[in-house]
C-alpha cells in the first residue's frame, strides 16, 4: 500500500490566494515528515477550486525541499501546453531528483483555458491522443521528430534524456487521468497507470480497471506491464477521534469552497454545463472514502484495495481548509493509519 496526499491549493471562502498556497506546501512538507509516499499536485487555471496554475512547477519547489518522497502532479494538463516543453520540464525534474518525480497528465475540461493559451477547443476534443504521445515518446526516445495533425518539425535530440541520466530509473513514470471508458482505452493502449477521480466508487473503479486491463491485452501489452500496472485511486481523508466529527469538519468547510471553486468555471464555448450539488458531493465523498477514526480509515483504504486492486492512494488532505487542521490530520495519517499496512 503506498498512500499520498492530492493537494489542490483550494482557496477557501474568506481566504486569499497566498494562504492557499501556503498551506498546499506545507502540508507537502508535513507528508514527507509523516512517511508518506507521495505528494500529488493539482493544476487549474482562473479559479479558487484551486490556486496553483502549473503543478509542474510547483513540483520542482517541493522536489527541492523534500529528500525522500516522490512528487507527482495530478494533472499537468495537457491540451493547454506542448507535450515537448511539458517533456523537457519532467525530464528535468526526473534527473534533478534522483527519479522522484512523476508526471500524472490529462485531458483537462471545455474551460476558456483553451482559449486564453491560444490551444483552440480541438485540442480538447480530438487532439489528446497526439499530444500524449508526442510527450511520451520524448520521454521514451534519444531524438524525436513529428508530423501529426498539430504538431510538425524536423528531428531534434532530447535533452536531457532521462532514460541515460539514470541508468536504474528509465524515466518519469507517466499516468493518465481517466474519467470515461475512452480515456480508460486511450490509457490501456499505451500502457500508462489511470488515476481514476475521488468522485466514483470502488465499484466503479473496479470495473475501469477491469476494462483497462481489456484493453490493453488488445493492444499486446505485455503480461507482467498489464499485471503490475500502478493504478492511483483519488480519495478524501479527513482523520478524527470520532467519525461524527471528521464528518462534520468536512461538511462545515468543503461546501463552501466547492460552491465557489467549481462555480467559477467557464466553458470556452459557452456549452451548458451542470454543477453537483456542494453538500449533497460532500457527504458522498464522506461516506466513499477514508472519513473517520484513524482505523475506519485504514479499512476503508483496505476495503477499496481489495475491491478495485488499486494499491496507490491520492488522498484530498485539505478539506478542513485551516492550516493547523490539515498538517493535523497528514501527522495522523502518516503515524496512525499507515502502520495498520505495515
Amino acid at each position: 500500500m503506498r498512500v499520498g496526499s492530492f493537494v489542490l491549493g483550494a482557496q477557501f471562502p474568506g481566504q486569499g490566494q497566498g494562504e492557499a498556497l501556503h498551506r498546499a506546501v506545507r502540508s507537502a512538507e508535513v507528508a514527507e515528515e509523516a512517511g508518506l509516499d507521495t505528494v500529488w499536485l493539482a493544476e487549474h487555471h482562473f479559479v479558487p477550486y484551486g490556486t496553483c496554475p502549473s503543478a509542474v512547477t510547483l513540483a520542482a519547489l517541493l522536489l527541492g525541499r523534500t529528500r525522500r518522497i516522490r512528487v507527482g502532479t495530478a494533472v499537468s494538463v495537457l491540451p493547454t501546453t506542448h507535450p515537448v516543453a511539458l517533456g523537457e520540464q519532467a525530464a528535468l525534474l526526473h534527473v534533478t531528483s534522483g527519479g522522484r518525480f512523476s508526471l500524472g497528465v490529462g485531458r483537462g475540461g471545455p474551460w476558456v483555458d483553451l482559449e486564453v493559451f491560444g490551444a483552440g477547443l480541438q485540442a480538447y476534443e480530438t487532439g489528446f491522443p497526439e499530444s500524449l504521445d508526442l510527450l511520451v515518446r520524448w520521454l521514451r526516445e534519444p531524438a524525436v521528430a513529428a508530423s501529426g495533425d498539430r504538431f510538425r518539425f524536423r528531428e531534434v535530440p532530447v535533452v536531457p534524456q532521462p532514460s541515460q541520466a539514470l541508468s536504474e530509473v528509465p524515466g518519469p513514470e507517466v499516468v493518465m487521468a481517466c474519467t470515461s471508458p475512452a480515456s480508460v482505452r486511450v490509457a490501456a493502449e499505451r500502457g500508462l497507470p489511470m488515476l481514476l477521480g475521488m468522485h466514483v466508487g470502488d465499484e466503479e473503479k473496479a470495473e475501469m480497471v477491469a476494462l483497462w486491463r481489456r484493453h490493453a491485452r488488445v493492444a499486446g501489452r505485455p503480461d507482467a506491464e498489464i499485471h503490475d500496472a500502478a493504478h492511483v485511486s483519488a480519495g478524501v481523508c479527513q482523520i478524527a477521534d470520532r467519525h461524527a466529527d471528521a464528518s462534520e469538519a468536512l461538511l462545515k468547510a468543503m461546501p463552501g469552497w466547492l460552491r465557489q471553486g467549481l462555480g467559477a468555471h467557464v466553458t470556452v464555448d459557452g456549452r451548458a454545463r451542470r454543477m453537483r450539488d456542494p453538500l449533497a458531493y460532500t457527504e458522498l465523498l464522506c461516506g466513499l472514502h477514508p472519513v473517520g477514526t484513524p482505523r475506519l480509515c485504514a479499512d476503508r483504504l483496505a476495503a477499496t484495495s481489495e475491491r478495485t486492486g488499486i494499491s496507490r492512494f491520492a488522498l484530498l488532505v485539505e478539506g478542513s481548509g485551516d492550516l493547523a487542521a490539515t498538517e493535523e490530520n497528514v501527522r495522523r495519517l502518516g503515524t496512525e493509519v499507515l502502520p495498520r499496512f505495515r
